[in-house]
């Protein structure tokens, strides 16, 4: 039975994650997030809901789009319960605002795959709450009881009558109503309309059309467009900038300086990069200027040994491996690692005397203005962000100091100041990845059963600087701890220990999962080990430990059905497997892959099987897996960000690899039917990605792999 923790990334109980606002007084003052400000005004019960005199419905969305196709599926969520159909509606980004926190993740954020966790309650209580009001406006205005009227398509109908009014006829009348002071029925699932059925993405249309507007699109009058070099050593100070040469370049307007990087302005992005490539800088590279890959890679392996935490213990891990018929050791290395997202990052601000407008495509836009008006000293509520598309977050967007950086850079100026960081800067100047080590010890009896593990983890803990007061007690990363002794199997001595290292020369973030993608990759390699000294077939040695376990079970068995597993293969060619249970979401993986004799990896085909719970949109699970196994794909294989000097290597695509599109394997999703409350989806493809590679090469070559990425030097 799976080890059961409520944690930042646990699955949410009653109301979700999100924080559901109360509903706005009748006339609600003006600078407030929703404005009634007239009878005829929209009609907006909560913050997630607004419909207009003229019929208009928006629904303020309160996690940010990034690909992930969470507009969709959080409008579906709205759109089932206020009874109208996806094409009635508008969305909206949600302005900064306490109204759109998750709870689990302390502060208004897109990330950690909590968005459909957060918001399966609490959106559906929006939309059911704005029905309740419309039906009851409509009711009145007919002088008949609620219960005798009915919503659909964004009209109330009076069932004996025949009549009829639209949402907006009604909407000003509903404005004036109380808000419900209790939680109002939902749909019985059986009477969905939307969820649990594919739905073409919201975003779709304008993105294929080209009109969506990302971040590096926006377009401000008398906007100037720049770009920078930061310190390329962390920690570094700017001493001196020559810009003589800079500003003699054709559409060269302005050379602007902060404490460790230069901005160059133009009238265009050509003539700022042209204009910065002239400029001659002189670094203070300071305390990290010697530091290096093994520099990392050291430390993390000396710890090893010696003072840990203890994290999480079950029975007596230690005597139940030293007292096994059979012991197995590996130790597991992961590299530093980079988000690359397609669109490099970027920021627009316009700073005046009285307001602070940032057009920005953010995963955590209240930290954002919070720290804009810190740098401009204006109130809260005079910094307005404009959060847009994004080209891809993957856990960089959950970080803002580009935010202060430009920020820093445009009070400095009178005009708005769009800067977008070039290819080289947004790679070598990222929040990584972390690095870590594992050393796992496992034991066996003598009919091939696991009787225990001891399991020591080093690296940075993140949450100890992106949400300190996330941190246990004892010290430990909820998020590393949680996604490694969360198995699905019942093992019967479990040790973990923490020795907590944090990485010299870098900044170190999340990265679509951090733990999950880690932790996966290890336990995983590791029962396959065990697996192979047992004798067992992998997928039955994983069946025997997931007998208390039926989600789990059914997702192995369904992934192994589907892959055909343990029929014959051709030379040179293997399966591996991998069962995890993070973000909330049981998922089975089956990778085939196919190895030359000089080690050239070709994945084949993966298969996957998940159970995530109720699925709201299945098409949107589907491209999820795809996408996530794509992208952990080819961090397994390829990437690793590596130190000279201080500085980071890996500067561009060429030397920061992203699979093509003709090394991309077949992938089958198999999704299972469930009536469990949602799980997380945004990550588990990553997740399971480095792992079932893994255990498919063993398979293929007869060698283990533990080190990433799986093509480089093998420990």
């Amino acid at each position: 039975m799976a080890v059961t923790m409520l944690s930042r990334r646990g699955v949410l109980t009653g109301a979700g994650g999100l924080l559901l606002a109360a509903a706005l007084p009748r006339r609600a003052a003006r600078g407030a997030t929703r404005i009634v400000e007239d009878e005829t005004g929209p009609f907006a019960p909560n913050a997630f809901v607004r419909v207009a005199t003229d019929g208009t419905i928006t629904l303020i969305l309160p996690n940010v789009e990034m690909g992930q196709g969470i507009y969709t599926g959080e409008a579906m969520l709205i759109a089932e319960e206020l009874a109208v159909g996806l094409d009635q509606i508008q969305i909206e980004a949600a302005p900064p605002g306490d109204a759109y926190i998750t709870k689990e993740l302390g502060t208004q954020a897109t990330g950690g795959s909590t968005s459909t966790i957060a918001t399966w309650a609490g959106l559906r209580q929006a939309g059911a709450a704005a029905r309740t009001l419309l039906v009851q406006a409509a009711a009145a205005h007919w002088s008949v009881v609620p219960d005798t009227c009915q919503a659909e398509a964004g009209v109330v109908r009076h069932l004996a009558s025949g009549r009829s009014l639209t949402y907006g006829e009604v909407a000003a009348d509903a404005a004036l109503l109380p808000a419900p002071t209790a939680p109002v029925p939902l749909r019985d699932p059986a009477t969905f309309r939307l969820i649990g059925k594919s739905q073409h993405r919201l975003d779709s249309p304008a993105k294929v059309a080209g009109t969506a507007t990302f971040g590096i699109d926006v377009q401000v009058p008398g906007m100037l467009v720049g770009t920078v070099a930061a310190c390329p050593v962390m920690g570094g100070i700017l001493t001196h900038v020559d810009a003589d040469a800079a500003r003699k370049v054709p559409g060269v307007r302005d050379v602007l300086t902060i404490g460790n990087a230069v901005c160059v302005v133009g009238d265009h992005f050509w003539a700022a990069r042209k204009g910065l490539e002239a400029l001659s800088i002189t670094w203070d590279e300071g305390v990290n200027a010697a530091v290096t890959t093994a520099t990392i890679y050291r430390q993390l392996h000396d710890a090893l040994d010696g003072p840990a935490i203890v994290a999480h213990s079950k029975g007596d891990a230690r005597a139940a491996v030293a007292g096994a018929a059979t012991r197995v050791e590996a130790t597991y290395q992961q590299p530093l690692l980079a988000h690359a997202p397609m669109e490099p990052i970027n920021c627009t601000v316009q700073v005046t005397p009285e307001r602070c407008d940032i057009w920005v495509g953010s995963q955590v836009p209240l930290r954002a203005r919070d720290a804009a008006a810190g740098i401009t000293g204006l109130a809260k509520d005079k910094v307005h962000v404009h959060n847009q598309y994004i080209g891809g977050g993957f856990g960089r967007r959950l970080e803002h100091e580009y935010v202060i950086q430009a920020v820093q850079f445009a009070r400095q100026v009178s005009y708005p100041l769009k800067i977008v960081w070039t290819r080289e800067e947004d790679l070598t100047l990222d929040r990584f990845r972390p690095a870590y080590v594992d050393r796992l010890v496992g034991g066996l009896d003598r009919h091939g059963n696991l009787v225990g593990i001891e399991h020591r983890i080093v690296g940075p803990a993140v949450v100890a600087r992106w949400a300190p007061e996330a941190l246990l007690p004892n010290g430990m990363d909820d998020d590393l701890l949680v996604a490694t002794a969360e198995t699905p199997y019942a093992i019967p001595a479990t040790r973990l220990e923490y020795a907590r290292r944090e990485a010299p020369g870098v900044v170190t973030a999340w990265w679509r999962g951090v733990g999950g993608t880690r932790g996966v990759f290890v336990v995983e390699s590791f029962i396959d080990e065990l697996a192979a000294q047992a004798g067992a077939d992998p997928v039955a040695f994983r069946r025997k430990m997931t007998a208390d376990n039926p989600r789990a079970r059914a997702v192995l068995d369904l992934a192994a059905e589907k892959a055909n597993w343990g029929t014959p293969l051709p030379p040179h060619v293997g399966r591996g497997v991998a069962l995890q249970y993070v973000f909330g979401s049981y998922l089975a993986t089956v990778m085939e892959v196919e190895m030359s004799d000089t080690g050239a990896v070709r994945v084949r085909r993966v298969i996957v099987a998940v159970d995530c719970g109720r699925v709201v949109n299945p098409d949107q699970v589907v491209s999820q897996i795809e996408g996530g196994l794509i992208f952990g794909l080819s961090a397994a294989l390829y990437n690793e960000v590596t130190l000279s000097g201080g500085r980071v290597q890996e500067d561009n695509f060429h030397s920061y690899r992203i699979l093509r599109m003709n090394e991309s394997p077949m992938i089958d999703v198999h999704l299972i039917d469930s009536t469990e409350d949602p799980g997380g989806i945004g990550e588990t493809g990553t997740a399971a990605a480095a792992a079932a590679l893994a255990n498919a090469m063993a398979a293929a070559s007869g060698r283990r792999y533990r080190t990433l990425p799986l093509t480089g030097r093998q420990a």
